[in-house]
């Protein structure tokens, strides 16, 4: 059971990044609150996605909220997390990666017949290059893959955060996702820690994001008394459903600054160039001397 009545929200940032990317209308910024879009980035959702779709801009959202990470859509170059203590400077060109492990609950079928929704590949990548990474695990993926999910969340390397139990939708519209109902919200987040922390897993940590990106005033209410601090991005990878494993190294590469937290896959059927993707992203990152984090190490800043 969670115990923490706190909620708080990483801002997503409609920066640069997401250029060319279907996204219309300009950022909003400002520290005071928080946006609530219907959906904000790529992320795995349904086959019948296309690839890099954007919604519109997100809208301003409720006040009273405490964003705990947001870089200003008007920021210059270079400028990290507001209220970094290292933003701007070497020390501070730091970089999280972060990667979805997609499962929606009712794909069983589909694995069973042999689809993967996996990527162990990716994960051995992560190790042999040493990237420590945030992964944000559904507990139906969780539930498919324990002994992947007990290996990762045991690996100092790494951290296991909560994607849902389900990958269904918090807010609709949202890719054509399936939407879990108000008075489900709360639960299927807690039945998300059940089902990771029930593989043996134990570096979870209390950080959530919406399948999809998508939320709303409703959503955030909901899960409140979960205590989660609701984790966003401001870089797209575009692996989703990407083929050209050069395109997403570039979108990356290109929408990275210090500070920056990119969102990625971990889903072999769904992001099939991401382990390629990420061969290329490492390497020239830390040739521009970016040292890369854990989510909760940027979040201390």
């Amino acid at each position: 059971m969670i115990k923490s009545v706190r909620t708080m929200i990483v801002l997503t940032v409609l920066s640069g990044a997401l250029a060319g990317c279907g996204s219309s209308g300009t950022p909003h910024s400002g520290t005071a609150a928080l946006p609530a879009p219907s959906g904000s980035a790529t992320d795995t959702a349904a086959p019948s996605q296309a690839p890099g779709t954007e919604p519109p801009a997100p809208a301003r959202g409720p006040k009273g909220l405490t964003p705990v990470f947001e870089r200003r859509a008007d920021s210059a170059p270079g400028a990290g997390p507001q209220g970094s203590r290292d933003a701007g400077g070497s020390a501070g060109k730091v970089v999280a990666l972060t990667f979805d492990a997609d499962m929606t609950a009712d794909q069983g079928p589909r694995a069973a017949e042999g689809e993967r929704f996996d990527n162990p590949a990716l994960i051995a990548t992560l190790r042999r290059i040493k990237v420590p990474s945030t992964v944000f695990m559904t507990g139906r993926w969780a539930q498919e893959y324990p002994a992947q999910a007990r290996s990762i969340g045991n690996d100092p390397l790494f951290e296991i955060a909560n994607h849902s139990f389900s990958h269904y939708a918090f807010s609709t519209p949202c890719y054509g996702l399936p939407t879990v109902a108000e008075a489900d919200m709360r639960s299927d987040v807690e039945r998300a820690f059940t089902a990771i922390r029930g593989t043996g897993a134990r570096n979870v940590v209390p950080y959530f994001r919406f399948p999809g990106g998508c939320y709303d005033d409703v959503a955030l209410k909901a899960l409140a008394p979960t205590g989660v601090t609701a984790v966003q991005w401001d870089v797209v990878s575009g692996d989703a459903f990407a083929t050209d494993a050069d395109a997403v190294a570039e979108q990356v590469l290109d929408g990275v600054r210090p500070g920056s937290l990119v969102v990625m896959h971990c889903t072999r059927s769904a992001a099939p160039v991401t382990e390629e993707a990420l061969r290329r992203i490492v390497p020239e990152l830390r040739e521009r001397g970016y040292r890369f984090v854990k989510v909760s190490e940027l979040m201390r800043g």
